[in-house]
């Protein structure tokens, strides 16, 4: 558990808290859930520049990651096709994978496919189902993909001033604002509780909230002045009790106490509020073709890790489609912005690639 992992190695609430946070980060979880210990781990375990546990912005932005790849790979002759929507792998006479089908009718052959996609869209929408052993398509059915998490996009035409750490008269940003900045996580009990009403069907009423300031740190995002503001909260269910869906007024009403919350740490928040982007889960799901919003393709709890991740048998990148291979969050070992379910599986495709 991790609430005696914390215990045991410090006596600050607030401090125990805060790093507990990244024990239930995108997990449907509370610090006392068992299991939650590795998620914490799997947070701290990298390095960064040769500091372990420490974690980096990506100047100008996440999307500057992919185009950096993208410059990678073409470089070395690869050809990138965004925005074309694969429909399904293409199969030969003997079962094995040679290449794809677009949503426009294009055949793309291949020996080898790789997909980044979530094991549940491989394998239940792109394979036909019959080509996949039962035990194995159960398996994938059955992946818990539950996910708490609404992210929120901000642009605000000043920087937020806390009551904790009060900006300095130039309005320039100071060392805490470009940190990770964790409220409402002054103690795990509250944690526990925004856990229990999500599990109930219900937005946390003081949810824990994970605040980025990108612009403190890169300029360039935002115009002089202004900055955007990126909040990581939890906890949110998919489905809202009573069966109800997340329409605008559900989405604007769980923003808008978040909204509420950060208010009392830094007042005046509101007021320099210029606009809003709320992701909930089903729109993590639609947008990104994350399974139930879930940032990691499928929880990372021990029994969805290592071996079993994303099924028995099936953990080293292969599939049971010859040829097939899953390179994604929903590969061994996991979610996170590191590469090395990527890493792997390319060593694993090329290995096989070499016997073709």
């Amino acid at each position: 558990l991790l609430g005696q992992i914390l215990d045991h190695w410090f006596e600050s609430e607030p401090l125990k808290a805060t790093l507990a946070t990244d024990a239930v980060i995108g997990a449907m979880a509370s610090p006392h859930t068992p299991g939650s210990g590795y998620v914490l781990l799997h947070h701290v375990m990298g390095e960064l520049e040769g500091r372990r546990g420490a974690w980096g912005y990506v100047a100008g932005g996440m999307g500057a990651l992919s185009q950096a790849i993208a410059q990678a790979a073409t470089a070395r002759g690869a050809h990138i096709f965004a925005e074309k929507t694969v429909c399904h792998v293409l199969l030969g006479t003997g079962g094995e994978a040679q290449g794809v089908v677009l949503q426009d009718g294009t055949e793309v052959r291949s020996k080898l496919v790789l997909s980044n996609a979530s094991p549940q869209i491989t394998f239940l929408e792109l394979v036909p189902q019959e080509q996949l052993p039962k035990d194995f398509v159960q398996r994938i059915q059955q992946v818990d993909t539950c996910s708490p998490v609404t992210k929120i996009n901000v642009a605000v035409d000043r920087l937020p001033s806390f009551l904790a750490a009060p900006n300095a008269r130039d309005g320039q940003p100071l060392p805490h604002h470009q940190c990770s900045i964790h409220l409402n996580c002054e103690d795990t009990r509250l944690l526990h509780q925004a856990f229990t009403e999500a599990a109930h069907g219900h937005p946390s009423s003081r949810p824990m909230i994970e605040l980025c300031i990108p612009s403190a740190l890169d300029p360039g995002l935002a115009p002089p002045g202004c900055h955007v503001v990126s909040l990581f909260t939890q906890y949110t269910p998919s489905m809202l009790a009573g069966g109800r869906s997340w329409d605008e007024q559900a989405r604007n009403a769980y923003a808008d106490t978040v909204f509420d919350c950060i208010e009392d740490y830094a007042p005046g928040f509101k007021a320099s509020v210029i606009g809003r982007d709320i992701l909930t889960p089903p729109d993590l799901e639609r947008i990104f073709g994350l399974p139930g919003g879930n940032i990691f393709h499928g929880g990372m709890s021990l029994d969805q890790l290592y071996f079993a991740r994303p099924a028995p048998s099936y953990s080293g990148y292969r599939s049971p489609i010859p040829g097939l291979y899953l390179c994604g969050s929903g590969a061994h070992p996991g979610g996170g912005v590191m590469g090395a379910a990527g890493h792997n599986a390319a060593q694993v495709a090329i290995e096989d690639f070499r016997h073709l």
